[in-house]
């Protein structure tokens, strides 16, 4: 079992019951998915840019992304529908906790002049969306191996019905907010 996991099991769970006084430790809220999505919009003059895209969020995530294709014609961009442009990969269970921890100890550390993440992210209904610039602050991703810094969106998706619930959750589980 993972080290976040056990610390959400034997310490935030309990805490949250006590905060919110749920009647049943069931009613505590969790993180159910985190969603990785990469837009890589130069993939659509040079397909090569979207399998880097793809070999890096795997390194990531420790999974393999699905490439996500164009669902309307933009003549602007030169899109056609059904024309690839992005990638993204959906983590539950212990490996979602693995990537939580990795993110919240190791990644976002490591960003430039780092103040802590935003605290009105949340979406009203407990789900909190981040997004990073570049891919280098994770440490798989190697610094020689990048052609181009390509940033993501992380979305922690909770049971929480209130944003209150997915803050106090999301604070316990280490995630460092703004003060």
């Amino acid at each position: 079992m993972t080290r976040l996991k056990e610390k959400y099991n034997n310490d935030v769970r309990q805490s949250l019951v006590e905060k919110f006084d749920y009647s049943s430790i069931m009613q505590a809220p969790r993180v159910e998915k985190i969603v990785i999505n990469m837009g890589v919009g130069e993939a659509v003059s040079n397909t090569k840019n979207l399998d880097k895209a793809v070999e890096e969020l795997t390194l990531i995530s420790g999974q393999k992304p699905v490439i996500t294709r164009a669902k309307k014609s933009i003549a602007a961009f030169r899109l056609r529908e059904g024309m690839p442009i992005g990638t993204k990969v959906t983590l539950r269970g212990n490996r979602m906790y693995d990537f939580l921890d990795k993110l919240v100890t190791v990644a976002l550390p490591r960003v430039r002049d780092f103040r802590g993440v935003s605290k009105n992210a949340f979406d009203g209904r407990g789900n909190y969306t981040l997004g990073i610039k570049e891919q280098l602050i994770f440490p798989e991703v190697n610094y020689d191996d990048v052609d181009k810094v390509r940033g993501m969106d992380i979305v922690i998706v909770t049971s929480a019905n209130t944003d209150e619930e997915a803050r106090e959750l999301l604070g316990q589980m280490g995630m460092p907010f703004q003060k």
